[in-house]
């Protein structure tokens, strides 16, 4: 069943691109860019509250740098970077460009876009920013932290993500969109009275934002004390720059590698320590062989087909995302069969910087999918599937994938061949049962965090509406 909209052919050029699909056009008939649903006549739009500020990051020499690209992984609703890319000036991708300040507002074009800066409380002179952000400064008149949290509000965010994106698959929505949303006039005093009632709320979200922990942290410290592992000696080593080698080490791989990463210090540290608590490699626990997913083309994809095409932006959270996961047709999923995925399988992203390495764990029995090319399937037999996840999504794996993939900027890959010779830690089932307990157990404490977070933030989103409802 379809939904039919009737314009006035003369009405497209509410849109710069005369844009026709139908969710654009829904949010056009109902209210426009008015999507606080405000009456009065002093509505304004966001170009006269926020100024675009880009200013391109300049490289030193010799220093390392930190990216950070779009994607909900990066940055967290508090404006805290959560993850990023080591880069220097001589590997890292095109898209990383720009830098901020503490009067930057920063919000993805993305589709599930976040809002992340509120308060930078950490050196900003080391991160590089993607072009995926649109930066922002507050005009006068305007107090920077009810603006934000006007960007973070549901009504927003759903337009965002359900009416002006565009495009399908990795979906985003132009600037000048954006600005065009509008909302009414507030006067400073009352931003001001608004933010006063949110500080006792903010102050809760920050002792809530205390006391979690990060999940690589949690993931690592189980595994580091299970394996009696020295983080410190590991981090002095990694700050290491310059090392000797000799011409004959180059020789110690079958692609005779000559690049730094393959070489470093730390890499090396991990891979020895490795070998030396276990002789057994993810070859040894596989049921088959690791294999590469299946290519796709726009004539297979249906949107009424039985079986999700798993891309690796459906794993990049560290867990199938069917959001915005496409189907493929039945005629394609019938002659793929043997690219399907099954509970307890581990998908791997074997490409682009920011998702390379990721994996993700099938946990429904039910699931019916076709894992894409650049992704890679690892079926284990005599390992708790879920034992190996954490596994994989620890430094020590993680650190493997950085040092083995090969390639420049954002085109690095990791190959099965590559994967089935790390190191695997060798236990039984019951050591095995007892690390996925510890870290479930600690994880769990988390998603009770994160719910009361949940609960502040929609006390929060409520009295900007409401300020927003009452503006004069």
């Amino acid at each position: 069943m379809g939904i039919s909209f009737k314009r006035k052919l003369s009405s497209l050029n509410q849109d710069d691109t005369v844009r026709i699909d139908s969710k654009f056009n829904q949010l056009m008939e109902s209210v426009g860019y008015n999507i606080f649903g405000i009456t009065q006549s002093c509505l304004i739009p966001l170009k006269e509250v926020l100024i675009p500020n880009y200013e391109l990051f300049e490289f030193e020499e010799d220093k390392e740098y930190f990216g950070v690209p779009t994607g909900k992984e990066y940055t967290n609703e508090f404006g805290d970077i959560t993850s990023s890319q080591i880069i220097t000036k001589d590997d890292h991708p095109n898209r990383l460009m720009y830098k901020v300040d503490e009067d930057s507002i920063l919000i993805s074009s993305l589709k599930g876009a976040r809002t992340p800066a509120l308060n930078f409380n950490f050196d900003l002179s080391k991160y590089v920013f993607s072009n995926g952000f649109y930066i922002f400064k507050v005009l006068d008149g305007w107090h920077k932290e009810f603006v934000l949290y006007l960007l973070r509000t549901d009504k927003l965010k759903s337009v965002l993500d359900n009416h002006l994106y565009r495009g399908i698959g990795i979906s985003s929505y132009k600037e000048s969109d954006f600005l065009k949303i509008k909302i009414p006039r507030i006067s400073i005093v009352k931003q001001s009275v608004a933010i006063e009632k949110i500080a006792p709320i903010k102050v809760e979200l920050i002792n809530l934002k205390n006391s979690k922990r990060d999940i690589v942290n949690i993931i690592n410290q189980v595994f580091g004390k299970a394996f009696e592992f020295n983080w410190e000696e590991f981090e002095s080593i990694k700050q290491e720059k310059t090392y000797t080698s000799n011409i004959a080490s180059f020789a110690n791989n079958i692609d005779c590698r000559m690049g730094i990463r393959f070489h470093n210090k730390a890499g090396q540290y991990v891979q020895s320590f490795l070998e030396q608590i276990t002789n057994k490699r993810i070859k040894d626990f596989i049921s088959e062989p690791i294999v590469l997913g299946k290519s796709v083309s726009p004539k297979n994809y249906d949107e009424d087909g039985e079986y999700f095409y798993i891309a690796m932006s459906n794993i990049k959270t560290w867990a199938f995302d069917p959001e915005d996961c496409k189907k493929v047709s039945d005629e394609y999923s019938s002659s793929n069969l043997n690219k399907t995925v099954q509970k307890g399988d581990i998908l791997l992203a074997r490409s682009g910087e920011g998702t390379i390495g990721k994996v993700a764990l099938i946990e429904d029995q039910e699931i019916s999918g076709i894992f894409s090319d650049f992704t890679q399937r690892i079926r284990l037999t005599g390992f708790d599937p879920l034992c190996a996840y954490y596994y994989f999504r620890s430094d020590f794996f993680q650190y493997l994938v950085y040092t083995h993939k090969k390639g420049l900027g954002n085109n690095t890959n990791i190959f099965p061949s590559q994967i089935r010779e790390f190191p695997m830690p060798y236990w039984d089932e019951k050591k095995q049962a007892e690390i996925v307990k510890t870290i479930k157990t600690q994880l769990d404490e988390q998603k009770e965090i994160e719910e009361k977070i949940e609960k502040k933030q929609q006390k929060i989103n409520k009295i900007i509406e409401n300020a927003i409802a009452n503006a004069s």
